[in-house]
């Protein structure tokens, strides 16, 4: 166990997590953040073109983003960790946070953004094909298949939310639902299907992504008769739901329903003292790679505040 105790850890990279430790280093806090073994830099290490992040006419590569803003961390002190943490123990002054190399940290505040993952459906070449055809935003993805024919799979609100908006550039987009009904709200199933450029397939399911170097069809199943059939689409747009990265955290800080953080809104802080919670671990709204970074700047600057104070 290290004697030293750090006025700030960071728990996660990504926008919210590099941005948090930008702020935080230049606010002469010396964080620690820990980025994660595998997941360092966040979902935007799987993403391609980037182009509505600000400050970037041309786009820029979602890696060469990340790239940025962790040099930017290491430009101004933040001690950066390719580890993951596998225990928190986050109530009273001071925090244990154990990593996956057996070390044991205190701190007097930790900041939590360790982001949530894309459900995935779980098929052979879903994950080969990603960024290739193969989506789980349409904010970041859809401008790239102008005047094509693409699919959304899901049957909630951000599957209709999704082939809503990828309307305003595909020529048609395909929504395939495994059952003979959406579970969406009312209000976006009668958008869905008022919509010409939209279409239905109606309990099917999604068997495999075609394509060699990029996706260039789909192998779909009727869920009744079980008759296999393969439809050229050029992309597929996976829309069934988020896993907030939380699951360290259940019985010490208040989560929703849906297991994402609670937190004391507009500011960052939990309800748990010298804990701030950022990115899209909080967000289930607007997922976007700007707002994460905001509410880390925000989490950093709550840190300071609460650290002058104690």
């Amino acid at each position: 166990m290290s004697e030293k105790i750090y006025d700030l850890v960071i728990v996660g990279s990504g926008p919210a997590g590099y941005t948090a430790g930008i702020y935080a280093a230049r606010a002469q806090l010396e964080p620690v953040l820990y980025e994660g073994s595998v997941t360092a830099g966040g979902a935007l290490m799987n993403t391609t073109e980037v182009e509505n992040f600000p400050g970037f006419p041309a786009g820029v590569m979602g890696p060469d983003l990340m790239d940025s803003l962790k040099a930017q961390c290491e430009k101004f002190g933040t001690k950066l960790v390719r580890d993951d943490i596998v225990d928190m123990q986050l109530k009273g002054d001071l925090k244990t946070l154990t990593d996956g190399s057996g070390n044991v940290l205190k701190a007097r505040s930790v900041i939590l953004a360790t982001g949530s993952a894309y459900k995935e459906i779980g098929l052979e070449n879903e994950k080969r094909l990603s960024g290739r055809g193969v989506s789980w935003c349409a904010t970041c993805d859809g401008f790239f298949f102008r005047d094509h024919e693409i699919a959304v799979v899901g049957g909630g609100d951000s599957a209709m939310e999704e082939a809503t908006f990828l309307t305003k550039f595909a020529k048609k987009v395909v929504i395939i639902h495994r059952r003979d009904s959406f579970r969406a709200s009312k209000i976006m199933i009668d958008r869905v299907l008022a919509n010409p450029k939209i279409e239905v397939m109606w309990n099917t399911e999604v068997l495999d992504v075609l394509g060699a170097d990029n996706m260039t069809g789909l192998k779909l199943r009727n869920t009744l008769d079980g008759k296999e059939s393969e439809r050229a689409l050029t992309a597929l747009f996976v829309a069934i739901g988020h896993l907030p990265r939380s699951e360290l955290l259940t019985g010490q800080i208040d989560l929703d329903s849906e297991g994402y953080v609670k937190v004391e809104f507009p500011s960052t802080r939990t309800n748990l003292s010298g804990v701030f919670a950022c990115g899209d671990l909080v967000d289930h709204t607007y997922r976007q790679a700007i707002t994460a970074a905001g509410t880390g700047c925000q989490a950093a600057l709550d840190a300071e505040k609460f650290l002058s104070h104690h």
